[in-house]
């Protein structure tokens, strides 16, 4: 690891006007994912600043919604009794990431910014990657490519969205708090990550002294009828292969309304969209499932080692959603 200069901010404006030059600081939170990047090279911040201390730490569900505080641990929201009564959807994504130690230090403003965790681009061995290096090319293309990415890819990068928690949070429609420079402002959690396309080191639309100060969202009564299943290649401290959270409002056995977020096949936090369109008025059964899978996975474009991530999604779909429509709520 590289010497780096340390400094502790207590509000958001005194971070942002520590931040200085953006390629020499980065902002400090559970730091699960930023002293790694130091420690292998990838990240060389010459400052950093912590922000563990501005009071973002806060819970708080009302009759209509949530505001999750952007330095909420992971564990905490996991935990919370009423969280997980209302939208068990958002507590299963934290319950199933990475490990407790991990989920007692990392924050959920950290989790939706973690990097990817393509091998490539946390071994600095590997000259060719675009996210790191700007232009420098793609190893995982022809390399091997298993866990990497089969939506929302490009040419220049099929590295994938490693997190969970991102996936509930836009089915659930969330918001982002966010402050920087130019002020306070809202972004639809949606439009928060950037597809890769030409510019993969390009991973969000915040700008380099933005501050992501809490989550908000509303919640609907039916979405006490949600869960989030995670395939992964162990039971535990492992990335999905494949993920999907759902939600569904029933009437009896059809479909009113349906969200379906996907991880571990696409580039960024995954809306499928298609698969939600295609279940509303339809009986929820294997059939339907079936067809909305389909739907979510039409635009798949797989590489040579993990053209297998198409079918488990498929099935993962259908699982989850069978699963949701037996729940008891």
């Amino acid at each position: 690891m590289r010497p780096f200069a340390y400094e502790r901010a207590n509000s958001p404006d005194a971070a942002i006007a520590a931040f200085g030059d953006e390629r020499a600081t980065a902002f400090l939170a559970g730091g699960t994912t930023l002293i790694d990047l130091m420690k292998l090279d990838v990240m060389r911040p010459e400052r950093v600043v912590d922000i563990n201390a501005m009071g973002l730490d806060r819970i708080e569900v009302g009759s209509a919604g949530v505001r999750l505080g952007a330095s909420v641990r992971m564990a905490d929201a996991e935990t919370h009794p009423e969280l997980r009564r209302r939208v068990p959807m958002l507590t299963d994504s934290l319950a199933l990431a990475a490990s407790t130690q991990i989920r007692h230090m990392a924050t959920l403003g950290g989790n939706v910014l973690q990097r990817t965790r393509c091998p490539y681009y946390r071994d600095v061995s590997w000259a060719a990657c675009n996210k790191r290096t700007p232009g420098s090319g793609c190893a995982a293309m022809e390399g091997f490519n298993r866990s990497h990415a089969v939506l929302g890819t490009s040419e220049a990068c099929i590295a994938t969205y490693a997190g969970d928690f991102g996936q509930a949070l836009i089915a659930l429609d969330a918001v982002v708090d966010v402050a920087g420079s130019d002020g306070r402002r809202q972004i639809p959690f949606a439009e928060l990550h950037v597809a890769p396309g030409r510019t993969p080191d390009v991973e969000t639309r915040l700008a380099p002294d933005d501050l992501i100060l809490g989550f908000e969202m509303q919640l609907e009564p039916w979405f006490r009828r949600s869960l989030y299943l995670k395939i992964r290649d162990r039971e535990s401290y492992e990335f999905a292969l494949a993920s999907a959270a759902v939600a569904l409002d029933l009437d009896g056995s059809t479909v009113r309304q349906a969200r379906i977020a996907l991880g571990g096949l696409a580039t960024v936090p995954w809306r499928a969209r298609e698969a939600e369109q295609a279940l509303v008025g339809r009986v929820l059964d294997e059939a339907s499932c079936q067809m909305a899978a389909e739907a979510a996975l039409s635009g798949a474009r797989p590489r040579e080692h993990n053209a297998f991530k198409v079918e488990l999604g498929r099935q993962t779909i259908v699982r989850a959603l069978l699963q949701a429509a037996a729940m008891e709520v």
